[in-house]
């Protein structure tokens, strides 16, 4: 069983940081962290233990993508939409056309890809973790993590090439 307040002490300040990155807004981010470590506290008796950062940073960026998508379409509860703003949040861009554009790139590329793989592709991408990294925070084998973000490279290549 998993020391939830031990967990908190040690991880809270690296979790609220992500939330806070990715999310941007300080009552968001405090929401959002704490709900991390309530599905923790919730599955404490099926917790291992093992690599907990790695486990807590992967679900902080669960919740905060699912607390954007939910905000960009909050009657749509299905998988599909929503991490292209914050991509496009973290990749700057100013220009409305361009990010229009960029929007419906993104949801062909995930549109039929499960959100596992929106996470892994954040986390590998976005965050610049490794290849090893990525599948410890996902519990996928390296080769899974690579299989997955080189279809990903693959249908956004033949995307790019319609475009």
């Amino acid at each position: 069983m998993v020391d939830v307040e031990a967990l908190y002490r040690k991880y809270g300040p690296m979790v609220l940081r992500r939330c806070r990155l990715l999310l941007g807004d300080e009552d968001k981010a405090l929401d959002a962290m704490q709900e991390c470590f309530v599905r923790v506290l919730r599955n404490q008796a099926r917790l291992s233990g093992d690599a907990p950062s790695s486990l807590l940073y992967c679900m902080a960026t669960n919740v905060c993508l699912n607390i954007l998508r939910s905000e960009r379409n909050p009657t749509r509860r299905t998988p599909g939409g929503g991490d292209e703003d914050l991509l496009l949040e973290l990749a700057g861009q100013d220009d409305v056309e361009a990010q229009g554009i960029a929007r419906s790139l993104v949801d062909r590329i995930f549109r039929d890809e499960a959100p596992s793989t929106r996470t892994m592709a954040v986390l590998h991408y976005v965050d610049g973790m490794t290849l090893e990294e990525t599948a410890a925070a996902s519990g996928l084998s390296v080769s899974g993590v690579r299989k997955r973000l080189s279809g990903l490279r693959k249908r956004s290549l033949e995307l790019e090439g319609e475009g």
